[in-house]
Formats: structure tokens, C-alpha cells, sequence
């Protein structure tokens, strides 16, 4: 009997997410496409990273599917959901690679064990543009990267009108979906 490989697993776990209100309504393939940009968004010497508000594990599930040497630590304060997430990370045969805690981000931000200690932040419905800046780039080292979905190229870029200036970061950078900020605290 063949096993699944581990994309046909986190295509199960999504797939199940939405069935459960999880997950918007489009297509998986979309939605792992557009965690690709993610993907794509993280320089190759990044080694750890934290998806905040992770939800039903995207983008971190498919971070950690494309980049097997990287470790992911998905963040959610529902435990409903990350209880579904420890679920996947164990059938995938994930752990410890991936973590999965179930916390605010506003009890983690100021913890030693936390601050600062990623290479990257990913953001994908976290919250507004600026408060998910402002708690990102807490999380990640100084010369880290924190990366935040953006809205569609024709609409484009909310960063614009808004004063990020004091947040320690560089210019955003498009790369695809997502928008990347190199941290300079």
C-alpha cells in the first residue's frame, strides 16, 4: 500500500480546514500558489520561522512542505485550530522541525525565548497592515525579514498611505502576493 506524500497530506489538512470554516472558499491549489509567494519571499539562509495567526496552517504548512530545512513555528490563539495543526505536524512526521503553539502574540512578544529570535515573520490575515508589522517585527533578528500578504498587483500596495517608519523596517519590497520588509530595528 502506497503512502501519501506529504503534499497530498497538507492538501487533506487544508482541504479539511475549509470544510470546517477554517479556510476561505477558494480553491486549495489557489491557496497553496499564494503561500508559495511566501515561499518564494524568504531569502535562502533563513533557518527558522514563525507564521502568526496561522489558523489553518497557511502559509506555514506549505513553508515547511517547500523548505525541509527550515523550521516553522505556527502561532494561533485558538486552540480548536491548532489543535487540528498539531494533528497534521504529527502525521506528517514534522516534529520537532514544526512546532505548533496555541497563543496571543501579544503574551509572547515581550518573552526572551520569542523576541527576536526568528529569521522571519509570515503574516497572512493576521490582522491591519501595521499592527501586523508592529508584532512581526518583534519576533524576528535584526537583519530578519517579515513577510505580509499584500492585496492583488491592480490594487496596489497599502504601504503607501501608511507611516511604518518607526517600526524598524526597510522600504517594502513586492515580491508576488506578498510584500517583504527587511527589519533594521
Amino acid at each position: 500500500m502506497a503512502t501519501d506524500s506529504p503534499a497530498d497530506e497538507v492538501v487533506r489538512v487544508l482541504t479539511r480546514a475549509q470544510r470546517h470554516g477554517a479556510l476561505g472558499v477558494r480553491p486549495i491549489a489557489e491557496v497553496i500558489e499564494h503561500a508559495r509567494s511566501f515561499v518564494a519571499a524568504l531569502p535562502a539562509d533563513v533557518e527558522r520561522v514563525v507564521d502568526l495567526g496561522s489558523g489553518a496552517g497557511v502559509p506555514g504548512l506549505i513553508v515547511a512542505l517547500d523548505r525541509p530545512t527550515v523550521s516553522v513555528t505556527l502561532v494561533d490563539r485558538r486552540a480548536k485550530r491548532t489543535d487540528e495543526l498539531a494533528r497534521a505536524v504529527q502525521t506528517l512526521g514534522w516534529n520537532p522541525r514544526v512546532r505548533v503553539v496555541c497563543a496571543d502574540t501579544a503574551s509572547l512578544v515581550d518573552d526572551s525565548g520569542w523576541a527576536g529570535r526568528f529569521d522571519a515573520a509570515v503574516a497572512r490575515g493576521f490582522g491591519p497592515p501595521l499592527d501586523t508589522l508592529a508584532t512581526a517585527v518583534r519576533f524576528v533578528r535584526l537583519g530578519g525579514w517579515v513577510i505580509v500578504s499584500e492585496p492583488p498587483a491592480d490594487q496596489g500596495t497599502r504601504w503607501d498611505h501608511l507611516d511604518y517608519s518607526g517600526l524598524g523596517v526597510g522600504v517594502p519590497e513586492r515580491c508576488g502576493a506578498v510584500v517583504r520588509f527587511h527589519v533594521e530595528h
